[in-house]
């Protein structure tokens, strides 16, 4: 009778710790691994939701190196600002985010600056797991010598989460205005009605938020495809008028152009090129699907879009510095391939800047009530496959509010590019401080490594940084304040 009653309370203590190994899995989940097919659909899926600024950029890059109130630049400064493009959308986008930073996700298959520092200073289990498994208190970064640097790095990390947020604003406001633009372009007469149809663009893709990052993936996704496609063809077309435009892969035009012009202030005019770039790294898709989508959709697609605008800018000049997206449509300005190209780039700009950066801001604000350094507020799973696809209410509308006023108050897409980049070149850098030291730290590899990685991208994206920074009084004022104040 004895001996059975033991092995009663053996069995029930064996039971209840592997309820608690159980219990010990959300300290170590791992992401889902999909293959074939349904990595291909998850690949498609990403087009709908993740390549927001980054995939719409063409709509004003160029015009935010040259001016289109100013004179065509010459043949070899278009020669160069459009290589200067395509090495910052291969060593930024390609290189640092899809090769390397995805590397980087939590076990949960979170990204972003608050989940980099969560690797580093992982949260403690339970006290109860904590007897169980023999945790102890002292991890590994704390072994290390990062425990000392623990609350600064917890402000970095904060800083570059709140610039996202800042970007989560000023993303819809800038593409919404330069897609609706592009009526003004073909009519003139509706110029000063831009601002008010951007407002109804702005609260109808806001609206359609609460129904989640799965279902409006699946109605946006084709969508973001025919457009991509489209700026793809129209870039191999334009580059007939001008094929030695293809010189543009050979970075020393890039190097050329700033030696040459000594304009520093352009380098923030390239980096409107890879704006929204964070949002591939924010832990809503995994990352076999993003890398897949990006190599063979998206970054062709956008390389062909610019080297087309470059050559038609060099071979018509003044006729296209007006607007080089619109003015650049094969055909006459206002014809039907016109319209077509400019409604599938108003519902590819509409829908992917918003869901993007607005499900992006989502994922962070899930992240840092996770952590406990945001107030706990009611948070919605909108996707049993991804942990990371979250609607969060009151900051959908919070967003809402913030986009219009800052549409309202800029009044215009080209006022909107001043204030623009500032929050985009602040993010790149944090994320790559923080890589760094989880190179040793997380991953276990030489720090040397870490370093080569610090030096290499920080001084991509410090000069960007520094460029960006000195359009602060003309307007970049607005994210560092926002940024501030969150």
């Amino acid at each position: 009778m004895s001996v059975t009653h033991d092995i009663d309370l053996e069995k029930k203590e064996t039971s209840h710790n592997e309820h608690q190994e159980e219990d010990l899995n959300k300290w170590d989940r791992q992401p889902l691994k999909l293959r074939g097919s349904k990595l291909f659909l998850l690949a498609f899926s990403t087009l709908g939701i993740i390549y927001s600024d980054i995939g719409t950029s063409p709509l004003y890059v160029l015009n935010g190196i040259w001016s289109s109130s100013g004179p065509a630049p010459p043949a070899e400064d278009v020669l160069g600002g459009i290589s200067a493009i395509i090495w910052t959308l291969t060593i930024l986008p390609l290189v640092k985010y899809v090769i390397f930073a995805l590397e980087f996700e939590t076990s949960a298959g979170e990204g972003g600056p608050f989940a980099l520092y969560m690797s580093l200073f992982p949260p403690s289990p339970p006290e109860e797991a904590r007897s169980l498994t023999g945790f102890s208190d002292t991890n590994v970064t704390e072994k290390k010598g990062l425990k000392r640097f623990k609350w600064p790095l917890l402000v970095w990390a904060v800083f570059g989460t709140a610039m996202t947020l800042a970007d989560g604003v000023l993303t819809p406001a800038v593409s919404v205005t330069s897609a609706v633009g592009g009526i003004a372009v073909a009519k003139s007469s509706v110029i000063h009605s831009v601002v008010p149809i951007s407002f109804a663009f702005l609260l109808l893709l806001f609206g359609i938020q609460p129904f989640g990052v799965s279902k409006i993936s699946v109605v946006f996704s084709p969508i973001t495809l025919i457009y991509l496609l489209l700026i793809g063809a129209t870039g191999i077309y334009n580059i007939t008028f001008h094929p030695a435009i293809f010189r543009a892969f050979d970075p020393s035009r890039a190097v050329a152009w700033f030696v040459r012009t000594k304009n520093y202030d352009a380098l923030a005019g390239v980096l409107l090129a890879i704006t929204g770039c964070e949002a591939m790294f924010l832990g809503q898709f995994n990352k076999a699907a993003i890398r897949l989508s990006f190599t063979t959709v998206t970054y062709p697609m956008l390389v062909l879009a610019y080297l087309g605008q470059g050559a038609r800018l060099i071979h018509d000049g003044d006729a296209v510095i007006g607007n080089l997206f619109y003015l650049t449509i094969p055909g006459p300005t206002g014809g039907g391939l016109y319209w077509i190209v400019w409604f599938f780039a108003l519902l590819a700009t509409v829908k992917l800047t918003l869901i993007a950066m607005i499900t992006g801001t989502f994922s962070l604000v899930h992240q840092l009530v996770g952590m406990g350094v945001f107030p706990s507020i009611r948070i919605k799973h909108t996707s049993i496959l991804t942990a990371g696809q979250v609607y969060v209410g009151s900051i959908n509308w919070l967003l809402m509010i913030g986009t219009v006023a800052v549409v309202g108050g800029f009044g215009s897409s080209a006022a909107l590019t001043l204030a623009y980049g500032f929050a985009v070149a602040s993010v790149l850098f944090v994320t790559t401080t923080l890589i760094a030291l989880s190179i040793p730290c997380v991953k276990h590899l030489p720090i040397f490594l870490g370093i080569v990685w610090l030096i290499v991208f920080g001084f991509f994206d410090g000069i960007f940084w520094g460029a960006s920074l000195k359009k602060v009084p003309h307007g970049a004022w607005f994210p560092l304040a926002l940024g501030g104040a969150l």
